[in-house]
């Protein structure tokens, strides 16, 4: 394993620059960057296995040779990416709720956009991170990001980010360290100084006629990249199950394959032995031509016969594949409670696999996000709201039942949030209140005007 004191023993440009390359070509090897590009083809719907497959056919001598006559279907399912969506969007699908009431401007109007994108690059690649970069956060994979981690402490402290379009063009990349950053350039195996190493903040000043000049810079408090985790082993969700997966589309290509051969009307032709291959050929052309044929041969009977194929165990153990796929996902199957009249406690415990995973997640992210809070300078604490399925009716009831004993004010919006309107609470909230403030002076003007009433009377009875 690569670390930061191995960039510090470099101590020469040229040692510095033979060090990041090496970096960039062992991290292409690597077992986390490979995974991390087969998870994101199955999350695209390419089953790298199954597109790999190939039907071989052996000849007489023992001679191993593609298949291209029988079917080949190649039927890739789309559960993983359902399973990697359903995780993130559970969590982070409602947005975030910040203690201090709303999101601070400098992290960016797509915050919450850019933090889906990490959590589902986290959850391909075992880790995904998120560079601060003074009013955004910039995502960065893992198959393009190589980590430098402190011998010390374990903390993240030095990285490379890396990019090539295509193996004929330039590799660019950029080395960020604790004190600033910078970029470099590989054509030809030549090693270029795209930038020199410069500050993560930096300030211009200039006119129009004279140009904009960097006349100071700073750093962050911290190394403005922070690490997003998927699961403790910092491994793909991928890993563990993709040969389910696998299965699951085997199995059901074969499927496929079999009945596509099975389609096929095949003619038995009795007492027929002097036609040749042309002469079946004919025959089978003008079936399908006529939909009648003659036999010339005397005796000669032709009998269409087809094949039923066994299907009831593979319709099982798919059943049972996808079945075990939800389990060991720990994903949520709305099918579980898709019947008319399922309560709350039915719907809860539904979920309960999904919960569990979720708060080892939620964790991470919480930990990702007072990260970036941290290197930005906000004191701040984010909450989620878990978007979930609910008996809103169930719901609706138990929140009214316990009306008498909670403020107006929180029972207005926790009805709000489970009739999925939330958004609207400020605004009926302030209706409220401007109804209360009508109905009191309503109340007021009526009792002031009795009091005048009564007032005249008691005058009347007194000059009586």
């Amino acid at each position: 394993m690569i670390t930061l004191q191995d960039l510090e023993k470099c101590t020469s440009e040229e040692q510095r620059q033979d060090f990041v390359y090496k970096c960039i070509m062992r991290h292409k090897g690597s077992d986390t960057s490979q995974m991390y590009r087969i998870a994101s083809k199955y999350y695209e719907g390419h089953n790298v296995t199954i597109e790999e497959f190939q039907k071989i056919l052996y000849t007489v001598t023992g001679k191993i040779v593609p298949d291209e006559i029988s079917p080949n279907h190649k039927i890739k399912n789309r559960m993983f990416s359902m399973f990697v969506t359903q995780q993130v969007q559970f969590l982070l699908g409602n947005g975030i709720t910040w203690e201090s009431g709303k999101q601070d401007e400098s992290l960016g109007e797509d915050f919450e956009d850019r933090l889906l994108n990490i959590a589902e690059e986290a959850l391909l690649g075992g880790v995904a991170y998120g560079f601060y970069n003074l009013d955004h956060i910039e995502c960065f994979n893992a198959g393009e990001f190589v980590p430098l981690y402190d011998e010390t402490d374990g903390a993240l402290k030095a990285g490379i980010r890396f990019w090539q379009i295509d193996p004929q063009k330039p590799l660019r990349c950029t080395l960020y360290e604790m004190d600033g950053y910078t970029e470099y350039s590989w054509v030809d195996g030549e090693c270029e100084i795209l930038q020199d190493k410069q500050k993560y903040i930096t300030k211009y000043k200039g006119t129009e006629a004279d140009g904009m000049k960097i006349y100071a810079g700073e750093n962050y408090p911290g190394f403005p990249i922070v690490p997003l985790y998927a699961q403790k082993s910092r491994e793909s969700v991928l890993v563990g199950n993709r040969e389910a997966l696998d299965a699951y589309d085997l199995i059901k290509s074969g499927f496929a394959n079999d009945l596509d051969e099975a389609s096929q009307i095949y003619w038995l032709i009795q007492n027929a032995g002097g036609m040749d291959e042309v002469d079946l050929a004919n025959f089978l052309n003008q079936i399908r031509r006529t939909h009648a044929a003659v036999v010339d041969e005397d005796g000669a009977k032709a009998e269409p016969h087809t094949i039923d194929i066994p299907h009831q165990a593979r319709e099982i153990i798919l059943a049972r594949l996808e079945q075990d796929l939800f389990r060991d996902f720990m994903a949520f199957d709305p099918r579980n409670v898709s019947g008319g009249a399922v309560t709350a406690t039915q719907i809860m415990a539904g979920y309960e696999l999904l919960n569990s995973k979720e708060d080892y997640f939620e964790k991470n992210v919480t930990k990702f996000i007072k990260g970036v809070l941290e290197i930005a300078g906000i004191d701040d604490d984010p909450a989620y709201t878990r978007s979930m399925i609910v008996n809103r009716s169930e719901e609706v009831q138990m929140v009214l039942s316990a009306a008498s004993y909670l403020p107006d004010d929180y029972v207005t919006k926790k009805i709000l949030t489970i009739l999925g309107d939330a958004d609207m609470v400020e605004e009926i909230l302030k209706q409220m209140e401007a109804d209360e403030l009508e109905r009191m002076s309503i109340n007021e003007r009526r009792l002031g005007n009795e009091g005048d009433g009564q007032e005249a009377e008691g005058s009347g009875e007194e000059g009586q």
